[in-house]
C-alpha cells in the first residue's frame, strides 16, 4: 500500500515533456499570432490569383512562425522587466523554465527559417516583407521605442500590420494599395486596443519604467486617446468596399462592428473617474473595450473574406 501511495503523485502529475513543449510554444505568443495568422490568411484571399494549396499552407505556416519568432526574441529582451510585472511574472524566462540563450536562439532560428520557406515557396516580395515586420517588431518596437516613448505603441503598431500585406504579396509578389489600406486598418486598430488593456496594467508598466500613456499622461488622456483613434479607425474600415475590393456584406459589417467599437471606446472615455483620472470602476469599460477590440478585428476580417468568396 505505502509503494502504492508514494507512486500515486507521479502518475498523476503531468509528463514533464509536456509541460516543456507548452513552455516553447507560449515563448510564440499563440494568441497574438491566431490573430496575426487569421489577417494573413485574408489577406492571401482577397488577393487576386491564388496559390496552390500546399503553397498557400506553407504561406500561413511562415507567417505564423515569423510572428512566433518575433515574440519569443520580444520574450528574451524583456525578461528583466517581465519578471517584476504581474501579468508577465509566469512567462517561461522570468519563471526559470526556459533559458535566456536557448530562447533567443530559438527565435532567431525561427524568424530565418520562415523568411527562407517564404521567399523560396512563394517569392522574394513577401519573403521581404516578413522579415520587415520582424524586423520591425523586434528591433524598432521591442528595443527602441518601447522603453523610450509613450507612442511606443502607436509606431511600434505598424509590425502587427503587415500580416495582410505578406499574404497579398505571396499570391501576386507585389504590394499595391489595396493591402496597404488593410494595414492601416490593423494600423489605427492598435492604439485603441493597446491604450484600453494598458489603462487597467498601468501599475505594472509604472512599476517597471515602461512609459505607456497612462503613465506618461494619465488616465484621463489616454482614455481621449482611445476614443479619438477610434473615431480616425471606423471610416478607415470602409475604405475596402469604397475602392471595390469588397462588396455590401463587408460594409455591413463594418458598420454594425464599429458602432459596437465606438460605443466601447466612449463608454472608456466617461468611465466614473476621480480628479486625477483614475478609474472608480475598476477600469471595467477598458476591460471590456479590450476584450471587444480583439473580437472586433477578427471578425471584420472574417466578414471580408466572407464577402470576397460570396461577392468575387
Amino acid at each position: 500500500m505505502s509503494d502504492l501511495t508514494a507512486a500515486t503523485p507521479d502518475v498523476l502529475a503531468p509528463p514533464q515533456d509536456l509541460s516543456e513543449v507548452r513552455d516553447w510554444v507560449t515563448l510564440l505568443k499563440p494568441r497574438v499570432v491566431s490573430l496575426v495568422v487569421l489577417t494573413g490568411v485574408v489577406g492571401l484571399l482577397v488577393a487576386p490569383g491564388s496559390l496552390p494549396p500546399a503553397l498557400s499552407i506553407a504561406a500561413v505556416l511562415c507567417i505564423a512562425l515569423g510572428a512566433g519568432a518575433a515574440g519569443a526574441i520580444n520574450m528574451w529582451y524583456d525578461r528583466d522587466i517581465d519578471a517584476r510585472m504581474k501579468r508577465t511574472a509566469t512567462r517561461p524566462i522570468p519563471a526559470g523554465r526556459i533559458m535566456p540563450g536557448a530562447a533567443l536562439s530559438y527565435g532567431v532560428g525561427l524568424a530565418v527559417a520562415s523568411v527562407l520557406i517564404m521567399g523560396l515557396a512563394t517569392n522574394w516580395v513577401a519573403a521581404g516583407v516578413l522579415a520587415l515586420s520582424i524586423a520591425f517588431y523586434v528591433l524598432v518596437y521591442t528595443m527602441w521605442l518601447k522603453r523610450r516613448t509613450s507612442q511606443n505603441i502607436v509606431i511600434g503598431g505598424a509590425a502587427g500590420a503587415f500580416p495582410p500585406v505578406i499574404g497579398w504579396a505571396a499570391v501576386t509578389g507585389h504590394v499595391t494599395l489595396e493591402p496597404l489600406v488593410l494595414f492601416a486598418i490593423i494600423f489605427f486598430w492598435t492604439p485603441p486596443h493597446f491604450w484600453a488593456l494598458s489603462l487597467f496594467a498601468h501599475a505594472d508598466y509604472e512599476r517597471v519604467g515602461v512609459p505607456m500613456l497612462p503613465v506618461t499622461h494619465g488616465a484621463k488622456e489616454t482614455r481621449r486617446q482611445v476614443l479619438l483613434y477610434t473615431l480616425v479607425l471606423l471610416p478607415l474600415t470602409l475604405l475596402p468596399s469604397l475602392l471595390g475590393f469588397a462588396g455590401l456584406i463587408y460594409a455591413a459589417a463594418a458598420v454594425l462592428l464599429g458602432a459596437e467599437f465606438l460605443r466601447q471606446a466612449i463608454a472608456v472615455f466617461r468611465d466614473r473617474q476621480d480628479e486625477a483620472g483614475r478609474s472608480l470602476s475598476g477600469d471595467l469599460p477598458a476591460k471590456k473595450c479590450f476584450r471587444y477590440s480583439l473580437s472586433y478585428l477578427g471578425l471584420l476580417f472574417i466578414a471580408l473574406a466572407v464577402d470576397r468568396m460570396i461577392l468575387g
